[in-house]
């Protein structure tokens, strides 16, 4: 199966709104035609959170149309800048299912949202869509890959790392009792990793838009490219994937020192 990601899109309530002074709206088409001649039908296209920077229903209006150019199946979860019920009054429940079946996988979009704050956390209700997913993964040889938007693991960064998912231990905890789950997949940090932990990858991916510099312990812009990931999952339970960035010819404060 071939998957691609986005994330962290931060589209505007209008078009040509910036974050750091760059287009959002621009960044994003940009990213997209790079994908769609390299990966012009994805299996799904994941869009992996903080999709409007403010939860605006302009913002939710264009990124469908935007996504629907590139492929019909685009599914959506909420980050720390969304606003899920205004996800849904605009595009509907099938836009961010809690569950997908691509032939021998299953993905899982958990919520890692907290309405009103920076960070993440699954919370009891998430972890047990979580263990029941698994479960019946498990009943039906199916592998899994995990999607959510805040990152599980510390990334280097002491500003970013206080928003990581609070409760990442029960959730390594549950994915530690099903050898089927084969990856972990978010956003948030605007950079890529890729990690290994017994068996289990660990993903993580760049912004559409502005990027965040590694390995700071305070907010610093990075001046690397955009992109987005692909990911190949093999009928063996194998996850091949890789990072494409984008290079675009739009500015970016590289001296901002934070943002709301």
């Amino acid at each position: 199966m071939q998957l691609v990601q986005v994330t962290d899109t931060h589209l505007a309530a209008a078009a040509g709104g910036t974050l750091l002074g760059m287009d959002t709206d621009r960044s994003l088409l940009s990213v997209l035609e790079a994908l769609g001649r390299v990966h012009p039908a994805p299996d799904a296209l994941l869009a992996t959170g903080d999709l409007a920077d403010a939860g605006a229903p302009g913002a939710y209006e264009r990124l469908q149309s935007y996504l629907d150019a590139a492929t019909p199946r685009h599914f959506w979860l909420p980050g720390n800048h969304d606003d899920r019920a205004t996800m849904v009054a605009v595009a509907g429940e099938a836009r961010l299912p809690r569950e997908l079946r691509l032939g021998v996988w299953q993905v899982l979009m958990l919520d890692s949202q907290i309405p009103g704050q920076v960070g993440g956390r699954l919370g009891d209700e998430e972890l047990a869509r979580l263990e029941a997913g698994l479960e019946a993964a498990a009943g039906a040889g199916l592998f899994t890959l995990v999607c959510l938007h805040h990152q599980p693991v510390p990334v280097g960064c002491a500003w970013l790392d206080e928003q990581r998912v609070a409760d990442a231990d029960r959730l390594f905890a549950v994915l530690e009792r099903f050898p089927g789950a084969r990856g972990l997949l978010w956003g948030h940090v605007h950079q890529a990793l890729e990690r290994d932990r017994n068996g289990l990858k660990l993903l993580c991916t760049p912004s559409t838009c502005v990027q965040f510099k590694p390995g700071q312990s305070d907010f610093a812009v990075d001046d690397e490219a955009p992109g987005f990931r692909w990911l190949a999952l093999s009928p063996d339970g194998g996850i091949d994937s890789g990072v494409t960035r984008v290079p675009v010819d739009l500015p970016v404060d590289l001296e901002s020192r934070g943002y709301q």
